[in-house]
């Protein structure tokens, strides 16, 4: 009886401390606080995209580029995006009103972007590429409506 509640215990511990564990692997992104007025506008940030994980926003990597934290109740315009000279970028923005994809287009000059509305949360930042290359980006967030 007792060696089963011991192997009982294992599970759940063991569980324990796999999610803790990924919650320590999504820390190690870089967290950026925004508040209802930018201090800087645009806000920038570099990196590289693409990763190995296969998603469908091309390939991005197993933790997020960038953590966007909204502070204030909500922000009524912020736009979030990507510039990069090289490759077939991807943004995948995982945040409190949902995930959400967006690949390049003519409109946005071949360079994913997102506006809109954001809601106080913590928004996971992924920069993937469609190819599965790995290039040079420019992150950016404005308040500033082109």
């Amino acid at each position: 009886m007792m060696k089963t509640l011991s192997q009982l215990m294992v599970v759940p511990a063991t569980l324990a401390l796999i999610l803790a564990g990924a919650g320590v692997a999504r820390s190690d992104a870089p967290v950026i606080e925004i508040t209802p007025k930018l201090q800087r506008d645009p806000l920038q940030m570099s990196g590289t995209s693409g990763g190995q994980k296969n998603s469908n926003c091309g390939y991005i990597s197993q933790t997020p580029n960038q953590v966007v934290r909204v502070t204030a109740d909500k922000i009524d315009y912020l736009r979030l995006g990507v510039q990069s000279t090289t490759g077939e970028p991807t943004l995948l923005v995982d945040g409190p009103g949902g995930r959400f994809c967006v690949l390049a287009d003519k409109a946005s000059g071949d360079n994913p972007e997102i506006s809109g509305v954001w809601l106080r949360g913590n928004y996971s930042v992924y920069v993937g590429d469609r190819t599965g290359g790995k290039h040079p980006y420019t992150l950016y967030i404005t308040q500033q409506n082109k």
